[in-house]
């Protein structure tokens, strides 16, 4: 019965393989068919074979590898054993012969075989194709592209002229001057070799900042301009009315005047995007403004005095120092703390990088707030009595204090003592500022003098006098002065630069007593509190033109910001850090490693490092081995200082022999020690 069923299934099978086949032989006669059609031609004629012989081959072959492509490369040998391109050749060459035959015998034509000699003939003529094959002598050919890139690395062009200006363009001195960070460290030859290769490669990453910065800075355009004057006129003449009417409609709105007559005078601050406007009436007028729209954020009155007011470290919060104590306020004027360890503070001044927020009070204590943690970090006693003129230094974090006995002293948080105490006036100190490289800070004083000092050597450079003295001082960006003396507002240009200060740049005068005054970041604009409101002025080339998005952006979004304040806190400056020179945290140590060795030398008594130590030879057989070289060194290491051991072991002993024999001199007795009193 099983047989019958197999012999019945053959036959089945065979039948439809015979249709299947004469079906495509119709189908090729006419010229259509699939490919695929076409590819498995040859296993159904297979499958057609009369009989029910197995096959010597499987029906299903392994999948032809596809043409090779323009950018593919053809190696020796694959990893499978691969044979050279001339026999993969002459196997296609086969292949095609064998299909031409097979498809001429379904057309009803005969193919006759190419003799053997054409075949050679054929094979001797292929060279060299265009896509980069070997040639049958193994070497390979350069295709045109790679002849081109050839070409070029030569410096030639195509056309075959060289260029006049190889390399990089020079990047003139001045330029790299401008964006250099502090001298260049000198990498000592006696320190280690892993410490010596990092302190290498951080010295290369900023040189390659500055090279990148100085060749980039030609991208930006923007710069500062500067009021002109006719033939004969003096700046100091033009009114703010002119100059509004001169410029444009969207710079001329930035001059205009709030009369707030009734909870005057007006302290202000502006935020560090140069966006936001705080005004604080002594009276407790206390209102947030977005001044370039003329957006009122938030209105309030505290129904007490104000002292001073101060943005935190975005336009999210700020701090108001109030009658009795420290308060933080949202930017809707919401009260979120209140902190009672700050009490009577005069001034604040905030430091973005380390969250702090450090304050001067009228009992002539310097505190110190992180903003982040809500935590007191440093209260200082500068028993220098009312601290009311405070001023910081954006380059270091270091506060400066003016006092009533005319010296300015400046505070880190680390030490209760001041980090240098400077004589600057006669008088009291009334105002200081000191401007953002770090370099210069300008002082007013009870004497009625404007003094210049350059910080990095703590003398004098210029000295002015003024007929009624400055009560406020502030400084642009742009190194800008400006000076307030009564109702009268100054402007000086080229403060610490060659030639004495004879006339200002600009001047104006507002309707009441100024009280503040302070430059909005990356603007033309000076903001000017005084006891009848708040007055803004255009002041050209006081801002930056070119800013620092990565640190500040003006125009930053919302998300913008919160990943700016996220990013911020992540990269916190520790307050431990604050120092006079904070480019000593990447020296070594000198002093503190001679002490060290030193010390060593006192108590082995003898210089380890004054003598080559010993070096063992060379051996084989595994005797130079780490293990075996250490015992080589440990069984010599006492020969090396034997004498230097030995001779300071007899003085030593010497020493102790003469102090022993006087010790014994003391204590013999003679008849007349009786007699001794």
């Amino acid at each position: 019965m099983h047989f019958l069923i197999n012999e019945w299934e053959a036959c089945y099978r065979r039948e439809l393989n015979g249709k299947w086949d004469l079906l495509l032989r119709l189908r090729l006669l006419r010229g259509k068919g699939s490919a695929n059609e076409r590819k498995c031609r040859k296993y159904t004629t297979e499958m057609a074979a009369p009989g029910g012989e197995a096959l010597a081959t499987a029906h299903v072959e392994r999948r032809r590898k596809g043409p090779r492509r323009y950018w593919e490369k053809t190696s020796k040998k694959d990893s499978n054993g691969e044979k050279s391109s001339v026999e993969a050749k002459q196997k296609a060459k086969k292949r095609r012969a064998a299909w031409r035959k097979r498809k001429g015998n379904l057309n009803g034509m005969v193919v006759s075989e190419a003799p053997k000699c054409n075949q050679e003939q054929t094979q001797d003529t292929s060279k060299k194709d265009n896509y980069g094959e070997k040639s049958i002598d193994g070497t390979k050919q350069k295709s045109t592209a790679e002849e081109k890139a050839a070409k070029r690395s030569d410096g030639k062009f195509i056309s075959g002229k060289t260029d006049p200006f190889p390399g990089e363009a020079p990047i003139p001195q001045e330029r790299l001057k401008k964006f250099q960070r502090g001298n260049k460290f000198v990498v000592p030859e006696e320190i280690r070799t892993k410490l010596k290769n990092t302190l290498t490669n951080s010295q290369e990453a900023a040189d390659l900042a500055q090279t990148q910065a100085a060749r980039y800075d030609l991208l930006l355009t923007e710069d500062a301009g500067f009021l002109e004057g006719d033939e004969g006129e003096d700046t100091c003449t033009i009114s703010q009315d002119d100059i509004a009417e001169a410029v444009d409609i969207t710079s001329g709105s930035k001059y205009f005047n709030l009369h707030l007559t009734q909870f005057g005078p007006y302290r202000l601050d502006y935020s560090r995007t140069g966006r936001h406007l705080l005004l604080a009436g002594r009276r407790g007028h206390v209102t947030c403004i977005e001044w370039q729209t003329k957006n009122l954020m938030c209105e309030m009155n505290v129904m007490e005095m104000v002292q001073d007011i101060k943005w935190l470290h975005s336009e999210a919060m700020f701090a108001v120092a109030q009658k009795k104590w420290l308060y933080i306020y949202d930017s809707k004027g919401i009260e979120l703390h209140c902190i009672k360890k700050f009490n009577d503070v005069l001034r604040m001044q905030f430091l973005p990088y380390h969250f702090l927020l450090a304050t001067a009070s009228a009992t002539g204590f310097l505190q110190y707030l992180d903003v982040s943690v809500g935590k007191e970090v440093a209260a200082i006693n500068t028993k220098l009595g009312r601290l009311d003129v405070m001023a910081q230094n954006p380059y270091n974090a270091v506060i400066h204090l003016g006092h009533p006995n005319g010296t300015v002293s400046l505070w880190s948080p680390n030490q209760k003592e001041p980090l240098v105490k400077m004589l600057c006036h006669r008088g009291g100190v009334r105002s200081l500022t000191v401007d953002r490289t770090g370099t210069y800070m300008v002082t007013s004083g009870l004497d009625r003098k404007l003094k210049v000092y350059d910080i990095r050597a703590f003398k004098p450079l210029h000295s002015y006098f003024l007929p009624a003295g400055a009560s406020s001082l502030s400084l642009s960006q742009r190194g800008l002065l400006s000076a307030s003396t009564g109702d009268i507002v100054q402007v000086y240009r080229d403060v610490w630069g060659g030639g004495p200060m004879t006339k200002p740049y600009m001047a104006h005068r507002v309707r009441g007593t100024v009280w503040g005054v302070g430059y909005c970041p990356f603007e033309d604009v000076l903001g000017v509190g005084h006891a009848e409101g708040f007055t803004s002025m255009i002041v050209p080339g006081a801002g930056e033109p070119n800013f620092d998005a990565l640190d500040m952006n003006p125009y930053r979004s919302t998300k913008q910001r919160q990943e700016w304040e996220v990013k911020a806190l992540l990269e916190k400056v520790q307050p431990e850090l604050i120092s006079l020179d904070p480019g000593l945290l990447g020296t070594v140590d000198q002093a503190t490693f001679e002490q060290k060795h030193k010390e060593r030398v006192e108590a082995l008594g003898y210089d380890p490092l004054a003598a080559e130590k010993f070096k063992p030879r060379m051996k084989k057989r595994g005797r130079s081995a780490a293990g075996a070289v250490e015992k080589r060194k440990k069984k010599v290491a006492h020969e090396d200082q034997r004498d230097v051991i030995r001779k300071s072991v007899e003085e030593r002993m010497e020493k102790e022999r003469k102090e022993s024999a006087k010790e014994q001199l003391k204590e013999k007795k003679t008849a007349l020690d009786r007699f001794r009193k």
